[in-house]
């Protein structure tokens, strides 16, 4: 068996595992109707994925003033909570998953959900024990900040150069950019493949079985 080019993998969550983004538009634009505000386009909405909520918000809600914030937050949460249940991982990824794990990769997530958002996830999903390690963005600075790879870089003790990032959005790989590791794109989430091409990675990979092949081959 080739050597291994990397012993860290590490994932982003929505739309990159799992096929939430559209699920988190519509949660966004319910909430805005909500407060009466204008609901951003789903442009706009998917771009946000993948960040922080207050990061997120901020952008995809320009008119969100402070004192709302907290109101906006419990309606995005009531829309989206009311039906994460119904949210499946893509095809094939949970095989993906297994084999890497049971290939001795070790495994992370880093993510722009809550702490109890993610944990939520991977109750339902039942993926927990593939991760040797998590990070969310209500614990680190919120992508594109290096934060989350460099504290699971140093929980795992492995090394930038032998560390990959995989994500849906210009988020992940700016992420993995500013952390001195390599990024790899999938494009069947939130960003398109033109816009995360405006980005530098090892590839792009157009759905979860080329992912799948794609780690089988290089990593």
């Amino acid at each position: 068996m080739p050597a291994k080019r990397y012993e860290l993998i590490v994932f982003d969550w929505d739309g990159t595992l799992m096929d939430s983004a559209a699920a988190i538009v519509r949660a966004i634009q319910a909430a805005c109707r909500d407060l009466g505000l204008p609901e951003p386009e789903d442009v706009r909405a998917r771009h946000v994925i993948g960040l922080g909520l207050s990061d997120a918000l901020s952008y995809a809600v320009p008119e969100l003033t402070e004192a709302r914030y907290a109101e906006m937050v419990a309606r995005y949460r009531h829309h989206y909570l009311s039906r994460d249940q119904e949210l499946v991982l893509f095809e094939g990824i949970d095989s993906t998953l297994k084999r890497l794990a049971d290939g001795g990769w070790r495994l992370a997530v880093a993510t722009g959900k809550s702490r109890v958002g993610l944990d939520r996830a991977l109750a339902h999903t039942g993926l927990g024990a593939h991760f040797h390690a998590t990070r969310c963005a209500d614990e680190c600075f919120s992508k594109p900040h290096p934060a989350m790879l460099e504290e699971l870089m140093a929980e795992l003790a492995v090394p930038a150069g032998r560390t990959l990032m995989i994500g849906d959005t210009t988020h992940d790989l700016l992420m993995a950019q500013n952390a001195g590791v390599d990024g790899l794109a999938v494009t069947f989430g939130a960003h398109e493949p033109a816009t995360l091409a405006s980005v530098p990675s090892v590839a792009q990979v157009a759905t979860p079985g080329e992912l799948d092949q794609w780690l089988l081959a290089n990593a």
